[in-house]
């Protein structure tokens, strides 16, 4: 009974040292604070059925991200929601910067492993391999998904450089 106490005690001061960070990730993933604390529920309920495992790799925050990056992608897949589909922005709007308004609704608009993938390279700094590991596919399907994500994003958010009047 003791041995099972300690496992309690560790996971909880993992929860309590991490759950904040775990929760910004989910909500990079999702972009609703609702979805965000689903997801982070879910997956640390998940972490503490595992915990005695990954405990022992000592890779508990990875094992969670992964977690709620897979959980998230496979909400997506079940509730089959239809993907938006963005209007190129107006000729008249291309000479301003891209703001967050702009920003959000175009990731939103991505595939979610592309979205993924770009949130993962850009906000959590995962290189292509670590992508790779948390999503369970290859380093040159990362690099794939990125690019593609990165393109739409070109074309979906404004260009601060286009259609500029030399006057």
């Amino acid at each position: 009974m003791e041995r099972q106490s300690s496992l309690d005690e560790r996971f909880e001061e993992f929860v309590v040292q991490r759950a904040d960070a775990l929760l910004r990730y989910g909500y990079l993933l999702s972009g609703n604070p609702h979805d965000a604390a689903d997801l982070t529920q879910e997956a640390l309920a998940r972490l503490h059925r595992a915990w005695p495992h990954v405990r022992q790799k000592q890779a508990p925050e990875a094992y969670t991200r992964m977690i709620m990056t897979r959980l998230h992608i496979r909400t997506w897949r079940l509730r089959r929601r239809e993907r938006l589909d963005w209007a190129l922005p107006d000729t008249a709007q291309t000479d301003r910067q891209p703001s967050d308004d702009d920003f959000w609704p175009a990731l939103a608009g991505l595939p979610k492993r592309q979205r993924a993938v770009l949130v993962l390279r850009y906000y959590e700094d995962l290189t292509d391999e670590e992508i790779a590991a948390v999503l369970g596919v290859s380093r040159g399907t990362v690099r794939s998904h990125a690019s593609l994500g990165l393109a739409k994003l070109r074309t979906t958010l404004p260009n601060p450089t286009a259609n500029r009047s030399s006057a």
